[in-house]
């Protein structure tokens, strides 16, 4: 051993006998240390459960607190009162849950809470009937308030649904009404045709392009871009039909499909109509007699002339317009209303039928005749006539 290590051993000797020196060291005090050590582990393990029982009922007590406050705040979410005040416009995406809503409603402060409109909304089956757009509301409604509103037509800022044929002119003046915007600047946005995205087969022309769809313009949108967005509309819809690629198709230019297409919208009473109106007219262009190639649709006279009817006069038979298929051959130069999809499938895919005439007979009731017999188109015209003397 090192002198280290017999250091160690009697520094360890020597604390030995001190700690048997003290007081309590004998066996009988140790003893009684033990006893004394055993007694408080019992009186510990009986108080173990009680403090633990404390401890719980703090915590469940808490916990059941924060539930009882949770399930409170459910039952009754945070909800203003009255009909609020101000004006907010707020915007339903297409696809929002009802849950959705109301988190649009809270972030825009028109409800308190977006489980105070959840618990409203829920089991109303009208909430789900509520569409995407802008809403223009009011600041701090109650949820029952902001649900009535939100229902109501009169809460709609800016959507327009335009039905198919509908001319670029009435288009416009209905998009003025419905966004607030001058119809000035709707018409001068018609006319920078650049800044519209037309497709260049459109040749600069929008009349046929703004296609016929419910929009819904942001409130701060410009006339230029509320009506971008129905030429978007228009080239997503060729897109859908391949345009370009089944007009090669059929031999015809896409903008000659859509002009032929707004014929097809103008003439026909009826979808069913709309295949057979496309196919005389087809039958007419491709005739092997010269004559026939005079299409003599009373739409495009009173378009040229920009009036309203379904019969031109003998005096609206004598314009000079491009328009007037009385006077020229072929299709006119450009559309006479917006057609929908439907009127440009017909003109791409039209029945099969010798038809060379077609006369609307009663238009009140949308009933179209068709014959490739002139005598019996002239039965059909004074049909017409008859109806019309007695409407």
């Amino acid at each position: 051993m090192s002198d280290a290590d017999l250091d160690f051993l009697r520094q360890l000797a020597e604390r030995q006998r001190s700690a048997r020196a003290e007081p309590g060291g004998h066996r009988g005090g140790r003893g009684g240390h033990r006893g004394r050590r055993r007694k408080k582990t019992r009186r510990g393990r009986r108080l173990a459960p009680i403090v633990a029982i404390l401890f719980l009922a703090v915590v469940v007590g808490g916990g059941g607190y924060v539930g009882f406050t949770t399930l409170s705040g459910f039952l009754n979410p945070p909800d203003y009162k009255g009909g609020g005040t101000g004006s907010v416009t707020v915007q339903i995406q297409d696809g929002d849950s009802v849950k959705q809503m109301g988190d649009r409603l809270e972030q825009a402060a028109v409800v308190k809470s977006s489980s105070a409109f959840y618990k409203i909304a829920k089991d109303d089956p009208k909430a789900t009937s509520i569409q995407p757009g802008y809403y223009r509301l009011k600041l701090h409604m109650s949820a029952q308030s902001a649900l009535a509103l939100l229902l109501s037509p009169a809460s709609r800022t800016g959507r327009v649904t335009f039905p198919e044929g509908k001319r670029a002119a009435e288009v416009l003046a209905t998009l003025a009404k419905r966004t607030n915007i001058p119809l000035k600047n709707f018409q001068r946005a018609a006319q920078n045709t650049k800044a519209l995205g037309l497709p260049s087969y459109a040749h600069g022309q929008i009349e046929g392009y703004l296609y016929p769809f419910t929009y819904d313009p942001p409130p701060k949108a410009t006339a230029t871009q509320v009506l971008r967005a129905m030429v978007d509309q228009f080239k997503k819809a060729a897109d859908d039909l391949d345009l370009e690629s089944e007009a090669k198709r059929v031999h015809m230019s896409p903008h000659d499909v859509v002009v032929a297409a707004s014929l097809v919208q103008a003439e026909s009473g009826t979808a069913e109509d709309m295949p057979k109106v496309a196919r005389v007219i087809e039958n007419r262009l491709t005739s092997s007699q010269p004559w026939m190639h005079k299409l003599q649709l009373d739409s495009t006279v009173m378009y040229g002339l920009g009036k309203y009817g379904i019969v031109a006069s003998g005096n609206d038979l004598k314009s000079t317009s491009p328009y007037n298929t009385y006077a020229r051959a072929g299709l006119p130069p450009g559309a006479i209303c917006n057609p929908g999809e439907e009127a440009m499938r017909a003109v791409l895919k039209p029945a099969k039928g010798p038809w060379m005439y077609f006369v609307t007979t009663d238009p009140a009731h949308h009933i179209t005749k068709f014959t490739d017999n002139y005598a019996e188109f002239g039965r059909f015209r004074q049909e017409l006539q008859q109806n019309l003397s007695h409407g």
